[in-house]
């Protein structure tokens, strides 16, 4: 048996901002941005990255307005690897990302949690 998760559904308040975040703040490459009727499928992925790509997903009732920003109840959501901890660290806090403390180093790597453009909670990873 071989299986994949390939994309995880995020919940956005509009298209174009979390376009523009996800590709020049987190330097993400935008896979594909389709029209369908009156949504857009619009997938965005780590560059060279072979996990999970996001599903960006545009909140259409009050209920998925409500989860922005807090689709895991409070906790970290995703988990972002990197080759390279203090590059994209710096990268990051020169967007005007917000880290949640200073970066630390554990027995499985350097990491520190980091806000998304809607308050989502991120752990930004350099395994050992």
């Amino acid at each position: 048996m071989n299986q994949t998760l390939a994309l995880i559904s995020y919940v956005v308040r509009d298209y174009d901002e979390a376009i523009a975040f996800f590709t020049n703040v987190m330097q993400f490459e935008l896979v594909e941005d389709t029209p369908q009727d009156n949504k857009r499928w619009v997938v965005v992925r780590p560059r060279g990255g072979t996990g999970a790509s996001l599903l960006l997903a545009k909140a259409d009732s009050p209920e998925q307005s409500a989860a922005i920003g807090n689709q895991t109840g409070g906790r970290v959501f995703l988990f972002l690897h990197t080759d390279d901890f203090q590059r994209d660290y710096e990268r990051m806090r020169l967007h005007g990302v917000e880290f949640m403390e200073e970066p630390r180093h554990e027995v499985y790597g350097t990491v520190a949690v980091f806000k998304d453009l809607y308050g989502n909670k991120w752990d930004l990873l350099q395994p050992k």
